[in-house]
């Protein structure tokens, strides 16, 4: 018995699949290179150190990931930001 052929909806819905993927990318692109004015100022994790040079302290690093939180969940980050400044930040917490 021979294999059973692709129906013409499943390519359909294949093919819809993937434009509306290359949508999301390009929206996604679109999105990266426009300077947004009313965007909130976003928090920059390689600025860890304090003004006489320190590093910052545990609990202030977890109020940083709590104010990265709120970013997220403002929608003023996207996930993948999101993700990569978390993970720096606990990267920076002190281990004892």
């Amino acid at each position: 018995m021979g294999a059973q052929r692709t129906s013409f909806e499943k390519l359909q819905r294949d093919r819809a699949k993937k434009a509306k993927q290359a949508a999301k990318r390009e929206k996604r692109a679109e999105k990266g290179t426009e300077a947004d004015p009313s965007a909130g100022e976003v928090f920059d994790v390689t600025s860890t150190l304090t003004d006489d040079g320190k590093e910052l302290s545990a609990a202030d690093l977890l109020n940083l990931v709590e104010a990265i939180h709120q970013q997220f969940e403002a929608k003023e980050i996207s996930l993948e930001e999101f993700e990569e400044k978390k993970t720096e930040l606990f990267g920076r917490l002190p281990i004892e």
